[in-house]
């Protein structure tokens, strides 16, 4: 699939995880970047810059932005759109929602996502994380075996579905 779309390290992602990068970039490029500027020019108009901590924390602060746009900008470039509500199928792929019982008996919960849209509060976990990666292309019913840094565990897939 991956050679199939040119992308030799495709940064998959769902619309929804598109759209909050897209509105962050807006949000700092309409935002926070004018309002920077503004304290910047405001602070060096006070005079001796060496010395004005306005001017030197607005200046740090407009570079912080001007990374984070880059770094955004090239995120959703490179970015390989994946609707998990166009999936279909009991295999876990980029996108499903996984039903997991733990060794122990526990229920987690789980959603493949990309990188950019990762927040293990909410189970939604990177496609290229541990526990991602011993999901992909299993189904309801099988084991995986997770290597973590607190060490191998065992979990049954309960169920596999696609939300969108």
């Amino acid at each position: 699939m991956v050679e199939s779309l040119g992308v030799a390290d495709p940064n998959y992602i769902t619309p929804g995880g598109a759209r909050k990068l897209y509105d962050e970039l807006v949000h700092l490029r309409n935002v926070e970047r004018p309002r920077t500027v503004r304290e910047v020019t405001e602070a060096a108009a006070q005079g001796d810059r060496s010395e004005n901590a306005e001017y030197i924390y607005g200046k740090k602060r407009l570079r912080e932005i001007d990374r984070r746009l880059n770094f955004l900008a090239k995120r959703i470039d490179n970015a390989v759109l994946v609707d998990p509500s166009l999936q279909k199928g009991d295999k876990v792929f980029f996108g499903a929602t996984v039903d997991l019982e733990g060794e122990e008996g526990e229920l987690r919960t789980y959603v493949i996502v990309g990188e950019d849209e990762t927040d293990s509060a909410t189970g939604r976990i990177s496609w290229r994380s541990p526990v991602g990666r011993a999901l992909l292309g299993k189904r309801a019913g099988d084991v995986v075996l997770v290597r973590r840094p607190a060490g191998e565990a065992e979990m049954e897939i309960r169920a596999v579905r696609y939300d969108g």
